[in-house]
């Protein structure tokens, strides 16, 4: 199968890509700099140049494929406007060049914000509906093109899709850690956060191309809910770091823009997804990474 895929260099995004690749698909991927396409070549995919402020050249890409993968986005935390623009750009040029074909379009989500109190599962529809949403709402704006046949599928990866090498939300934590010179928690830290190796979530998208139906919504989750105390304490071990409770009144002045995401509680199941795929996660626990050294200087 013909498949284009947006973030194709990505931390997420090049694994899928080495994922595809093993199955036997024909990758092209959307490719910013000179870097990441010489990456993409050396792999023995194809290689488009664009990027997400370029929704034009987007839209051919995944008029020429048989399949779409979406996993780019700016991840601009300080013009979040700006970022749920040329999200949902994207999304709304990969869908409308979809249309009528029925052709797969997997796009990438996330799980957290979905529920309170109680673990997230692939039944809780996104809450973010709108270009000015989180995401630009680009789960609920996909989902909607069921009905104009396209075969779209959200991929909502945990919080923490962790690795070596990884260099998301853990690493920040890790370099503020560093920064402070003590590695916090939030309130009791009693919060979780769901977790995914980067290899089990890879795996679960190509699954998700073969086997989900359109109009699903899978949950890249291995670890249901890692309580953030517990991360914590692992950070500061693998840094040889003090550890200490950060009082809700100053979890924004401790760890910045993070601080909000650190402090919700963000567990989510993916045992809909697990049947549905024969999807069984084997790598890393997020505890294991750090303890290995995943997130150094």
């Amino acid at each position: 199968m013909r498949v284009f895929v947006t973030g194709a260099s990505g931390w997420i995004g090049s694994a899928i890509v080495d994922e595809l690749l093993a199955a036997g698909h024909e990758v092209t991927g959307l490719a910013r700099s000179e870097a990441s396409a010489a990456a993409l070549a050396a792999k023995g995919a194809l290689v488009r140049r664009g990027d997400l402020d370029d929704p034009a050249g987007i839209r051919a890409g995944a008029e020429a494929a048989e399949a779409v993968f979406h996993l780019a986005n700016k991840h601009d935390f300080a013009d979040p406007i700006g970022t749920a623009a040329a999200e949902r750009a994207a999304v709304q040029a990969i869908a409308d060049a979809l249309a009528g074909s029925g052709r797969p379009f997997l796009l990438a989500s996330g799980t957290a914000g979905l529920a309170q109190g109680r673990p997230a599962t692939e039944a809780d529809p996104s809450p973010f509906h709108g270009p000015d949403a989180p995401r630009g709402g680009t789960e609920n704006l996909a989902l909607e093109y069921v009905d104009r046949g396209v075969h779209s599928v959200s991929l909502r990866f945990a919080p923490t899709v962790h690795g070596l090498g990884d260099h998301g939300f853990i690493s920040v934590l890790a370099n503020i850690a560093r920064q402070r010179g003590v590695s916090g928690y939030p309130g009791d830290g009693a919060n979780r956060w769901s977790a995914v190796h980067r290899t089990d979530a890879a795996r679960m998208a190509v699954l998700g191309l073969a086997k989900a139906p359109a109009g699903s919504r899978l949950h890249a989750v291995a670890e249901e809910g890692v309580p953030t105390r517990e991360i914590a304490e692992a950070i500061g071990r693998a840094l040889d770091l003090p550890v200490a409770a950060v009082a809700p009144e100053d979890v924004a002045g401790h760890f910045g823009w993070i601080g909000r995401f650190f402090a919700a509680d963000g567990a989510a199941s993916s045992a809909v997804t697990r049947e549905l795929l024969g999807w069984t996660p084997t790598g890393p626990t997020l505890l294991e990474d750090i303890a290995a050294g995943g997130y150094p200087a």
